[in-house]
């Protein structure tokens, strides 16, 4: 095994129309590997990654098809069942610990990826934590019901990160295995666990890269609810960036509380010539206490990291 082995983990519920597909496309696939040959030197080879295919739990006749799948190419499939759908996320966790490789990526099995484009996120690997494929090249096929909460959603991460996020919840990617269970044990089960982990990796300082893909129309039908997990979402991106960076969240409920204080109290003093004293010391308090929280909640959480820094060396 070298440090360019690859598995890719591929989180399956209800998928017998499309699964097939994508497990043929990733056995055809071959990727650039770095090995070390007899002369100390490093040299180009090809490899193919080995594939786990966690089925959540699904009641339709996917779990038929994965058995032969797996026994048709069992040397390269590795099949892992949940009892019961335990969510998204909860079958990435599974396919990420069984991974032996330091590499790791993850593909959804409903044919709105490419398979080939993991090669070029394999490619940018070289200086990164994480590759993450953004949607963004040729037509892309995004419902338009969905693209105004992902606009809002990406702005808010990224203004809540401080860096530009071309996508926040690609459901393909690579990432160093290390990386990835640094953060298992506060990532959700459900479909935010692409959402967390981005937000987690760019918090916490990892190097993470965008290439550019094309995403596809899905096969069968979405397990997706617009408004309950946009909602969820917003919430997530709240606690997640709390978590990590707590200032980018208290410090401007703090600001705007003491400006909005100050303003009360200039306006009434110079255009109704009273004071609304007790509006003006609730909202300028209240400011305070807030911006204060924010700090020692960044201080806990400069605390933890260096914590798992020194845990780390």
């Amino acid at each position: 095994m070298t440090s360019t082995d690859l598995t890719v983990v591929v989180p399956v519920y209800n998928e017998e129309e499309a699964i097939t597909a994508t497990v043929e496309k990733l056995l055809d696939l071959t990727f650039e590997q770095r090995v070390i040959v007899v002369d100390k030197k490093a040299a180009d080879a090809t490899a193919k990654p080995l594939i786990i295919v966690v089925d959540d739990g699904s009641t339709d006749g996917t779990r038929d098809v994965l058995t032969r799948l797996e026994q048709t190419h069992g040397e390269r499939i590795k099949v892992l069942l949940h009892p019961e759908n335990r969510g998204y996320g909860a079958a990435l966790k599974t396919g990420i610990r069984a991974a032996a490789t330091e590499l790791v990526a993850i593909i959804d099995a409903d044919g709105t990826y490419d398979p080939e484009e993991l090669s070029h996120l394999v490619e940018a690997m070289d200086t990164a934590d994480m590759v993450v494929g953004s949607r963004e090249k040729g037509e892309v096929k995004i419902p338009l019901i969905r693209r105004p909460a992902k606009w809002f959603l990406k702005t808010l991460a990224e203004y809540l990160t401080g860096r530009r996020i071309p996508d926040l919840n690609s459901g393909l990617r690579v990432f160093r295995k290390r990386a990835a269970v640094a953060f298992l044990a506060i990532l959700p089960d459900g479909f935010s666990f692409t959402t967390t982990i981005t937000l987690a990796s760019l918090s916490y300082g990892f190097q993470v890269e965008f290439v550019p893909i094309s995403y596809h129309s899905r096969e069968g039908r979405s397990k997706i609810r617009p408004i309950r997990d946009t909602l969820n979402f917003i919430l997530l991106i709240l606690k997640a960036i709390t978590y990590f960076n707590p200032l980018r969240v208290f410090l401007p409920i703090a600001f705007l509380l003491l400006f909005s204080g100050f303003s009360l109290l200039w306006i009434s003093y110079f255009c109704f010539e009273q004071v609304m004293d007790i509006t003006v010391i609730v909202l300028s308090l209240s400011g305070l206490q807030i911006g204060l929280i924010g700090l020692v909640a960044d201080l806990i959480v400069h605390g933890r990291r260096l914590g798992d820094s020194q845990e780390g060396q």
